[in-house]
């Protein structure tokens, strides 16, 4: 039980994190005079501080690196995963140094691991997913 506890906790916790950051630097009050780098730097940094997660580690990794890794942190639940999805996503959208394609192809591979582990169809998943691959 406590052990579930735990988990739950975890769980919740990198839920926050993820909102939090999304809400800081992608909510509708953004600071225009500040650089998009340096927003992402922030953003590195926050994930790596709050959620020990290494975005830049992440991005390295092919799929088969990327599954691995999510599993390794316990608070990573389906919504989780597509927040952070989510979040990646955004970055590619205000990223203009060339990466943007880099950034997609991982939100998917995370969308797509999202309809591995989740029990119920999302269509507006599937939604996020057809708008990526039209893009791409």
């Amino acid at each position: 039980m406590e052990q579930k506890d735990f988990i739950l906790r975890e769980i919740e916790k990198i839920g926050m994190i993820i909102s939090a950051i999304r809400q800081k630097f992608f909510g509708e009050k953004q600071d225009q005079s500040v650089p998009i780098e340096k927003q992402l730097v922030d953003l590195k940094e926050m994930l790596v501080c709050k959620a020990n997660f290494d975005l830049d580690k992440f991005m390295s990794l092919n799929i088969e690196g990327s599954n691995e890794y999510i599993s390794s942190f316990k608070g990573f639940s389906v919504e989780n995963i597509e927040y952070l999805a989510d979040c990646i996503s955004e970055i590619c959208c205000r990223d203009s140094d060339g990466g943007s394609k880099k950034y997609l192809e991982k939100t998917l591979e995370l969308y797509e691991l999202c309809n591995l582990k989740s029990r119920t169809y999302s269509l507006e998943r599937e939604m996020k997913i057809e708008t990526i691959k039209n893009t791409l």
